[in-house]
């Protein structure tokens, strides 16, 4: 349960930025020299190994207050999901017809209402699609959390200290020589794929049911 936190606040943290960046990238910077280093960018970070990420976020966050922390986690997370979702939402966005975006201008609306009003909702489902997907990919992270958040043998919920997450869980019950331990490693590692499915799945049935 106390992983889910985590997830949910790199989510929280992650979405709106990569949401924000993405809608710059398609509706204000299109295909400028800043967008398109953006998007060269973005994308390297995408396919960095999540292990820079927490490295990073170690360097940057952990080390200047000296202790792991929950929040440390999240921030790592939401690095790795916020490329994601900026990819997603830059892309989904460009599909949307000119068309529209030209009737409601015609109409009086200004951009900034077109935006909200017309290419969101055209293009709400494949935002929404690129966030689990990308919520889904963050939930088996174990190298950032290790850098960050590290774990916590008690439950706790204060973000501000080192914090119990499964990932880590698995990782040290697989190398210890107890073979409970390591059965209590597989039916973690069950456990987070099963969740992953879940999820995948659940997003394809959604959005076709939405077709």
């Amino acid at each position: 349960m106390v992983r889910f936190f985590i997830v949910g606040a790199g989510t929280l943290i992650g979405t709106p930025i990569g949401v924000l960046a993405g809608t710059y990238l398609a509706e204000y910077g299109r295909y400028s020299r800043f967008a398109q280093i953006t998007r060269f960018l973005n994308d390297i970070l995408l396919s960095a190994p999540s292990i820079i990420i927490g490295l990073f976020v170690y360097s940057l966050y952990v080390s200047k207050i000296e202790h792991f922390s929950g929040w440390a986690g999240a921030f790592a997370l939401a690095l790795l999901l916020i490329p994601i979702v900026v990819r997603t939402t830059d892309n989904m966005l460009l599909l949307v017809p000119n068309n529209l975006r030209e009737a409601a201008a015609a109409l009086g609306c200004s951009q900034w209402q077109v935006i909200m009003m017309i290419c969101y909702r055209a293009a709400k489902s494949g935002i929404l699609t690129g966030v689990l997907l990308a919520v889904a990919r963050i939930s088996g992270e174990t190298a950032p959390l290790l850098f960050t958040a590290l774990s916590n043998q008690f439950l706790s919920w204060n973000m501000n200290e080192p914090i119990a997450n499964l990932p880590v869980v698995i990782y040290q019950y697989a190398a210890s020589p107890f073979t409970d331990w390591n059965n209590l490693a597989w039916a973690g590692a069950a456990l987070i794929t099963l969740f992953v499915l879940c999820l995948n799945i659940f997003t394809r049935l959604f959005f076709q049911h939405k077709k």
